[in-house]
């Protein structure tokens, strides 16, 4: 299980480089995020190498800061590696809330999720060989 940060702002400009001048001033690395849009607001969701400081941090500037377990797994990167997971744990009945993604030189794509129900999730993914990751380093 990996801790994720969301932030809450104001979708105005400016707003990422507030989160960004945070973490940065505490020497905290972002490993992934992404942005939702929802309209006069955005979710900045991210998963960093210190998240206990960061959230600490970002509360103390003023933000809106939520820590959500999220599930990440490591898979080849290549075509259909997303499809697998994704029919698996549908054809278990787990809802997939949101996901995002990225990949390394080594050739594997780090996949985080949010699912209704990380256990069953984890069950089925385990059943398909896929490999978690207790952190992102």
């Amino acid at each position: 299980m990996v801790k994720q940060i969301s932030v809450f702002v104001e979708n105005k400009p400016g707003r990422l480089a507030a989160v960004t001048e945070v973490l940065m001033k505490h020497n905290i690395n972002i490993r992934a995020f992404t942005i939702a849009d929802a309209g006069d607001f955005g979710i900045i969701r991210m998963v960093v190498d210190k998240t206990d400081e960061a959230y600490q941090a970002l509360k103390e500037a003023g933000f809106t800061v939520r820590l959500t377990n999220v599930l990440a797994v490591e898979v080849e990167d290549k075509p259909g590696a997303l499809h697998r997971i994704a029919k698996a744990l549908g054809d278990a009945g787990v809802n997939i809330d949101y996901v995002y993604a990225f990949t390394s030189e080594k050739h594997k794509a780090l996949i985080i999720f949010r699912v209704d129900d990380r256990e069953k999730a984890k069950e089925v993914l385990e059943k398909l060989g896929v490999l978690f990751k207790g952190e992102i380093n």
